[in-house]
């Protein structure tokens, strides 16, 4: 079974190396930005995906995790990095809620990026410290309200795939909870694991590994229906909290003055990784849904639809980066 730590070392070690062909790369190495701490679902992705475009980009793909503010910092520096493909975001839904949820960015999320290619969709799953006295959705839902406000949760940051599943869960089950925000989803799980967060909605990438190893409890599943991956845990809406569903999602940008012809080559290299059967393979084991692989405009068309979806969310629930 593949876990987090064997794809993180892949990812760094002999997978990079081994993807590309030196005697027919470009100059240079492209650098793949992720937002996220190294370790977390997104990296996984991004280690992964890098590992496989090498090959069909004949570049060496190197990730670079950049953190901090809600994900602004690494998107910044995508952002005004220069538009000749070398420079690649691969970001979340947090790219499409930092419009609502940031009055000031430093960029304009909507201008400053071309889309290049939507990788993956990934359920999100409830954790709950493995001490919690509960033992399904309905219980939780019973036990938070016991709390009475005192409950916490943590997030990979404010407005991150984690923090909008559970935001979503306690507004639609008329909950209140204590959020602590993370610099990533490494440092939250370890407070999940020790006991000092009493829940966290995680990306199903790396939930499902650490309720297999015990770290945490999953409980419910945040898709309409169950997956295989996962098929003795129960969706929330079976579970009593009607019409609930969240996902996060991974994406390709790139900077908008990028042309092109760049920005069909990142694509085409995408599609290539996709349609690749180990690719297709590692994401199945860690619960994405590979996106059906499409033009840039797809993705365009995606993210403006997310970005008018979480801004509702956004505002119901008061969510703010103070």
């Amino acid at each position: 079974m593949l876990t987090r730590r064997s794809i993180v070392a892949t990812g760094t070690g002999i997978g990079l190396g081994a993807a590309f062909s030196p005697a027919r790369a470009q100059s240079g190495a492209v650098r793949m930005i992720v937002p996220y701490a190294a370790g977390g679902p997104t990296d996984i992705q991004a280690r992964i995906l890098a590992e496989t475009m090498a090959e069909p980009l004949r570049q060496r793909v190197v990730v670079e995790n950049r953190t901090g503010a809600g994900v602004v910092v690494g998107t910044e520096a995508v952002a005004k990095s220069a538009p000749d493909g070398q420079t690649i975001l691969l970001t979340t839904v947090a790219h499409a809620i930092n419009p609502t949820l940031f009055p000031n960015l430093p960029f304009d999320t909507e201008k400053d990026f071309a889309p290049v290619a939507l990788i993956a969709k990934v359920p999100l799953v409830l954790l709950v410290r493995k001490d919690l006295p509960v033992r399904d959705v309905s219980e939780f839902v019973e036990w938070v309200r016991s709390r009475k406000g005192q409950a916490t949760y943590g997030s990979a940051g404010v407005g991150s795939a984690p923090h909008l599943g559970a935001a979503l869960l306690l507004m639609m089950a008329k909950l209140d909870a204590v959020h602590i925000p993370y610099r990533g989803s490494g440092p939250a799980m370890s407070d999940l694991a020790a006991g000092r967060l009493d829940f966290y909605v995680d990306a199903a990438t790396s939930a499902l590994a650490q309720a297999k190893a015990g770290t945490g409890r999953a409980l419910g599943w945040s898709m309409l229906t169950r997956s295989p991956a996962a098929p003795d845990l129960p969706t929330f809406d079976e579970s009593g909290v009607r019409g609930y569903e969240a996902y996060t999602w991974s994406g390709v940008f790139v900077p908008a003055a990028t042309p092109r012809q760049i920005v069909l080559r990142i694509n085409t290299a995408a599609r290539e990784a996709m349609a690749s059967p180990a690719l297709q393979a590692r994401f199945a084991e860690l619960g994405a849904e590979l996106a059906e692989p499409g033009p840039p405009e797809d993705l365009a068309r995606f993210a403006s639809a997310e970005i008018e979806k979480w801004r509702n969310v956004v505002r119901q629930t008061g969510m703010s980066v103070q």
